[in-house]
């Protein structure tokens, strides 16, 4: 396992940083309702993909690399998804203080939402079929290889929501 916990940290942190669904949502809920009110989604996200995780340990990703059409469906869905955010996005207008009809996500909610990401799925099968240790006793490679990402994808998530609330006092501004 120590010789996979650097390339494990650089899979981690690529995958955690870059464009998905989950950071499309962080940075909006930080554009909408600022860095600290965005704290229990960022912490329901985590959550929900360490449990992915370990899900994936269990044999759930297994099923998914076994049965092809299921990855082909989950990149479709994930691609309408992302796209249906960003059409979203592009048509949300912003005012001070008013959130219009958009809620909150609580970290139940951003927890379960990872059941439904592809992109989570596609991280969590291809981490754990790749880096994973068959390293004995299994609950600490198992335990190590959860704590890495969620090290990683917390304060990922928490840079996101950040660069969201910058960005909130920026769209408040008249031009």
């Amino acid at each position: 396992m120590i010789d996979t916990l650097l390339p494990l940290a650089v899979f981690a942190f690529v995958s955690s940083i870059t464009p998905g669904s989950n950071n499309i949502m962080l940075t909006s809920s930080g554009i909408m309702f600022g860095f600290n009110r965005t704290i229990s989604h960022m912490l329901g996200a985590t959550f929900g993909f360490g449990v992915m995780l370990v899900l994936c340990v269990a044999g759930i990703g297994s099923l998914v690399l076994v049965v092809p059409s299921i990855h082909v469906v989950l990149k479709m869905l994930g691609s309408a998804y992302l796209l249906y955010l960003v059409w979203k996005l592009r048509c949300m207008s912003f005012k001070s203080g008013v959130g219009g009809n958009s809620k909150l996500m609580t970290f139940f909610g951003a927890a379960i939402f990872q059941a439904a990401n592809p992109k989570i799925w596609i991280m969590a099968v291809t981490s754990t079929s790749t880096f994973l240790s068959p390293l004995q006793p299994i609950w600490l490679s198992v335990s190590i290889y959860c704590r890495v990402f969620s090290v990683i994808n917390l304060p990922c998530g928490s840079i996101l929501t950040m660069v969201g609330s910058i960005l909130r006092r920026y769209l408040a501004q008249p031009l």
